[in-house]
């Protein structure tokens, strides 16, 4: 089946990227001159999802702003004769059918999901997490979607971290099936390295089926004593197997200030506007430290 739904949970607070997230949400910092929701709503859009449930909490009322019209940029644009710059203005409002629910209290990823159940309808779905801006061709999404349509079970995107940031995620049980394509048949979340599979972790992003609801719903409060997707995946891994998918593109941990960072450096050393520019700066900078 063809997934054509997604959901980005975005109803974290951001505590990690503080100050700068006090007032802005997260994921509308930017990366060079877009923000980061952005760059995932493309990417889901680059890889065939037509409906993209954003689900997010108070203060952030600014993300569905953004995907709206703004008519009186629009009129601003037309009026100095900048039709590139109204055509993206455009663009944004139309990139795809997007929805809102708020997750009322913080109480984990598991419990985010588990707000779009009525949005999915039955359907297998995408989750494009929020902190997770990944950039590249093919898009990740676009990856996990295919694989899904081959394998008909559920899919976690993984890329191999090192020990310091496997205890910060979550370490999976695998074996090679194809080329970047691996079995998972357990997992864990945020373990000690003593405990862990491998430093194979699920980054950013997965295809799940509507069973995971049900399995959600009998999930007990885990780490941080919250509901967490991580072991109601584990519970579908050990009892149908996933697939895991090495993707291609770079992802960017935008709830990380360094992330943040090596974001907006190396969209820029790629940006038609800035690029050159900021090659020939860093250039000059390198040679000062």
């Amino acid at each position: 089946m063809i997934i054509k739904k997604a959901i980005i949970p975005a109803a974290g607070l951001g505590t990690r990227v503080l100050p700068a997230s006090k007032a802005v949400p997260k994921e509308m910092l930017p990366i060079v001159d877009k923000p980061a929701i952005q760059y995932i709503v493309e990417e889901a859009v680059a890889s065939g999802i037509t409906d993209i449930l954003i689900i997010t909490n108070r203060g952030k009322g600014v993300i569905e702003d953004h995907f709206d019209h703004s008519l009186e940029l629009e009129s601003m644009m037309k009026t100095r004769g900048n039709y590139g710059m109204l055509s993206e203005l455009q663009s944004v409002a139309k990139l795809a059918n997007i929805y809102f629910v708020r997750q009322k209290e913080t109480k984990g990823l598991g419990d985010a999901v588990l707000k779009a159940e009525s949005f999915v309808g039955g359907e297998p779905f995408a989750v494009l997490y929020g902190d997770d801006v990944i950039i590249g061709e093919p898009p990740a999404t676009k990856e996990l979607c295919e694989a899904y349509e081959k394998y008909g079970k559920g899919v976690v995107g993984i890329k191999e971290v090192p020990d310091e940031l496997l205890v910060k995620y979550s370490s999976l049980k695998v074996e090679k099936k194809d080329e970047r394509v691996y079995e998972v048949s357990d997992m864990i979340e945020k373990p000690a390295i003593g405990n862990k599979f491998s430093n194979f972790s699920v980054l950013g992003r997965c295809v799940l089926t509507p069973e995971i609801f049900d399995i959600l719903r009998n999930t007990t409060l885990g780490v941080g004593n919250e509901l967490q997707l991580t072991d109601a995946m584990k519970t579908l891994a050990r009892r149908d197997g996933m697939i895991g998918v090495d993707f291609h593109a770079t992802r960017y941990d935008m709830g990380n200030k360094f992330g943040m960072i090596k974001a907006n450096i190396e969209v820029a050393l790629s940006h038609r506007e800035i690029g050159e520019q900021t090659r020939e700066y860093i250039k000059e900078l390198a040679k000062t430290l």
